[in-house]
């Protein structure tokens, strides 16, 4: 009796492990997504996952790490406010928002958190790409999706949602090629070493600048895509090296301009990201000789990954990796109301809306929310 009631509860225990394996492990399937005008795959050889069908409401937490830049910041009241939107509320039975600064394992520690906690999913903008092995493994044995999205993780055993961030680092080194005929010293204000997101950027940019054959001087300093850290380190940069030919910055851009005009140094060809406040700059000295292209994607590309998340755990077919497009706009093309606000916060990052994924924000949907943890 006691031996047929341990083989029974082994028995139990062991259908019920393989129940929760197979639910982790998604069916690679053929393409295209269901929602195919939202869901790009990267490349034509991604591939097509289909998860088991979840019945929901589900639990879906955000583990986020830096927080101290207003990308950041509008990228948590950003997912905040897609979470209230009426139609994603009726599918959530809780939303959970966690910032833990640059500390890697801290991070990690908090997805563990949420995998022990019963989450369904877990949307994360990783803080190191390739620290994450041991818990993307504990993820996948718990049946629990991980999403990332902006600084993704470096594996096919979670699903990614990204621009091309390389490409967007070539992008900018494609301008600098184009308006420096010469070639020069150039400016290369950074983010926040070690995320994918810098280490992407940076290597696109530099091969722009080594491909076009011209000779460049690129000074590099860290401006953590904040405006104050990245004035602070361009007026330094400037101090010290007195003239620079062109710039290029991945963040904090409205701070770098105001450095520029502080110290009183010449306008010059700029490569940079999409914030209101450098927009407004592009489009106002122009004529002064702050040629600028502005490309990235807003913070509303959470919204994506929460939306992508959403459509796996129903059982929809999702690309492993998904590539977002870029908000770009170049000079001579800076459109008041349209490419910039001047009634908007110069920290408001511009491009906010994804119509192919039913995604738009207004500046108040956004700035009505906190960047708490919640």
């Amino acid at each position: 009796m006691i031996k047929s009631l341990v083989g029974g509860i082994v028995a139990a225990t062991a259908l019920m492990l393989a129940s929760t394996v197979a639910f982790a492990e998604p069916e690679i399937v053929s393409g295209p997504a269901a929602d195919a005008g939202c869901f790009a795959p990267w490349s034509a050889d991604t591939k097509f996952f289909k998860f088991p069908k979840k019945d929901g409401p589900y639990r879906i937490a955000l583990a986020n790490g830096y927080i101290a830049n207003t990308w950041r910041i509008q990228m948590i009241q950003t997912a905040k406010a897609y979470a209230a939107q009426p139609d994603v509320a009726a599918k959530l039975k809780e939303f959970k928002v966690v910032s833990t600064g640059e500390d890697v394992p801290a991070q990690i520690s908090a997805i563990n958190n949420f995998i022990d906690s019963g989450y369904d999913a877990i949307v994360v903008n990783a803080q190191n790409p390739t620290a994450f092995a041991p818990v993307i493994k504990r993820a996948k044995d718990a049946g629990v999706i991980l999403v990332a999205f902006d600084n993704i993780l470096d594996t096919e055993d979670a699903i990614n949602v990204n621009v091309d961030q390389k490409g967007l680092g070539t992008l900018w080194g494609d301008w600098l090629v184009k308006h420096i005929p010469d070639g020069g010293k150039v400016l290369e204000v950074r983010g926040v070493a070690g995320t994918s997101v810098d280490t992407d950027r940076h290597n696109g940019i530099h091969e722009a600048l080594d491909a076009s054959g011209k000779k460049w001087d690129v000074v590099e300093v860290l401006g953590k895509w904040d405006d104050p850290t990245a004035q602070k380190a361009t007026a330094d940069a400037i101090a010290v090296h007195k003239k620079f030919d062109g710039i290029t910055a991945q963040g904090g851009d409205t701070g770098v301009v105001q450095a520029m005009i502080d110290a009183k140094h010449a306008f010059v060809p700029f490569g940079g990201e999409t914030e209101n406040g450098f927009r407004k700059f592009c489009a106002a000295h122009a004529v002064d000789g702050l040629k600028c292209t502005s490309a990235g994607t807003g913070p509303a590309q959470v919204a994506v990954a929460i939306k992508t998340a959403i459509a796996a755990l129903e059982g929809e077919v999702v690309p492993q990796s998904v590539k977002l497009p870029l908000a770009i706009v170049s000079d001579p093309d800076f459109k008041e109301g349209q490419d910039f606000f001047p009634d908007q916060s110069d920290n408001f990052f511009v491009g906010n809306s994804f119509p192919t994924c039913g995604i738009n924000f207004t500046a108040q949907e956004i700035m009505g929310q906190s960047k708490e943890n919640q």
